[in-house]
């Protein structure tokens, strides 16, 4: 049953059916469309199906869209959509048949299973893509932390160079002497918590290469397939689109000069 989907999954159907008429064009609409709907959705988020009448009203206002819940009701019992009574729930289905004027009939009547094998393993690789970048954007900030630390300990060195330096400059020939050979001892060596911080970090920073790499490639494997699949796409066209733009979203949590973009 279409209406038990999730909001997103509802969404992607009706991309695929009309994607050569509303589609393609309204594509990014509908996809702050589904945000919306799962924000709203307070009980299931991006689990659920539809919204209640007072959450459906607030999509409405979100959108400042004219029409309100019964007349959009109206309009899709009018073309038979829906039977009589009232719907206790409104998915975006509903929405998007009254919104766009849609054959509802075209949607019910649709099927997703051309290139279904080739769109299940593009949804897998994005989810191996997005757990690679979830992996290098947690180094990197293990890396940054371990950097802080090193410059911490950094300064508590220096700072205590510069005390020691001042003592050789002030004072007796015997403190002087004895701050001389202080200073000597200090700097013939880092203290043991800053060779421990400069080998954490050391350590933080191969660890947050190797998987912004390993996150590179992955993103990079999925583009080359999407672009594969786009050429002969059929009746899926709208899942590429999303599952494209879902890596996109994802690269908010990338370093702009290794592919990010700005959150």
């Amino acid at each position: 049953d279409l209406l038990s989907r999730t909001h997103k999954d509802q969404a992607i159907w009706f991309l695929n059916v009309f994607w050569n008429k509303e589609g393609e064009k309204e594509a990014e609409r509908i996809w702050n469309y589904v945000a919306k709907f799962n924000e709203l959705d307070m009980e299931f988020h991006e689990e659920g199906s539809s919204l209640d009448e007072m959450n459906a009203h607030r999509f409405l206002e979100a959108f400042g869209d004219a029409m309100t819940v019964v007349a959009m009701r109206s309009l899709l019992r009018k073309v038979g959509a829906i039977g009589e009574g009232r719907p206790k729930n409104f998915p975006i289905t509903h929405f998007l048949i009254a919104h766009f004027n849609a054959d509802w009939r075209l949607m019910v009547n649709a099927t997703m299973g051309e290139n279904a094998e080739e769109v299940a393993r593009a949804q897998k690789m994005l989810k191996e893509a997005r757990e690679a970048m979830d992996e290098a954007s947690k180094a990197a900030a293990e890396a940054t932390a371990a950097a802080e630390e090193v410059r911490k300990e950094q300064k508590i060195y220096d700072d205590k160079t510069s005390s020691l330096q001042a003592k050789t400059e002030t004072g007796g020939v015997v403190a002087k002497n004895r701050a001389k050979a202080e200073l000597a001892q200090h700097l013939a060596e880092d203290p043991l918590p800053l060779r421990r911080a400069k080998i954490t970090a050391e350590s933080a920073e191969k660890r947050a290469e190797k998987t912004l790499k390993k996150a590179e490639e992955r993103v990079s494997e999925l583009e080359a397939y999407l672009k594969e699949l786009q050429q002969n796409c059929g009746s899926s066209a709208g899942s590429l689109w999303w599952i494209d733009r879902e890596l996109h979203e994802a690269r908010k949590y990338m370093p702009k000069a290794r592919g990010g973009i700005d959150k």
